[in-house]
């Protein structure tokens, strides 16, 4: 009882305010450039979405920030690029977890035991408060498995299907 307690209060505490102080204006720009230079060499689709805390409905019943991260990953359209190779980079400050979610046609290229292990290497900038970097560790290795399994074809039209520029909730 008193863990769950614990964690509501944790993600009503965090608010706007601290995620515009943990992501500023100036980090989401520079972050929505990697993207866009990323996404030159792939034809994948990127986002990066991250949130101060989980809404209620979500704490409630206990729900998870990979809960969190899928429903997102289909709010924000990323499941619906041409390619089926988009990715959600998920930032939940209240809990400093990360979650990556790819579609179908990535995630079959890519086994889960390697998406954990670039979690795990961008957990300890998220501990320490270094938000844009260990989202820049995510942006160069996750544009570096699109760009090796979907890879940017010379005169090959692309459009840019989703925003590049990271969105901030809650």
């Amino acid at each position: 009882m008193w863990k769950r307690l614990l964690r509501i209060w944790r993600h009503r505490w965090l608010d706007e305010d601290d995620l515009a102080r943990a992501l500023p204006a100036a980090t989401l720009e520079r972050l929505g450039q990697r993207i866009a230079l990323g996404e030159q060499r792939h034809t994948g689709q990127l986002r990066i979405h991250a949130e101060a805390g989980l809404p209620w409905s979500y704490l409630w019943r206990g729900a998870s920030a990979r809960e969190r991260a899928l429903t997102l990953f289909g709010k924000l359209g990323v499941w619906d690029t041409e390619g089926n190779n988009g990715v959600l980079i998920y930032l939940l400050l209240a809990e400093r977890a990360i979650e990556i979610v790819a579609d179908r046609g990535l995630a079959r290229q890519v086994p889960e035991a390697q998406w954990r292990a670039l979690v795990a290497r961008m957990q300890p900038h998220f501990r320490a408060g270094r938000f844009e970097e260990g989202l820049g560790l995510a942006l160069e290795e996750v544009s570096g498995l699109l760009a090796q399994h979907f890879p940017a074809r010379p005169g090959q039209a692309r459009t840019n299907e989703l925003p590049d520029r990271p969105t901030l909730g809650r």
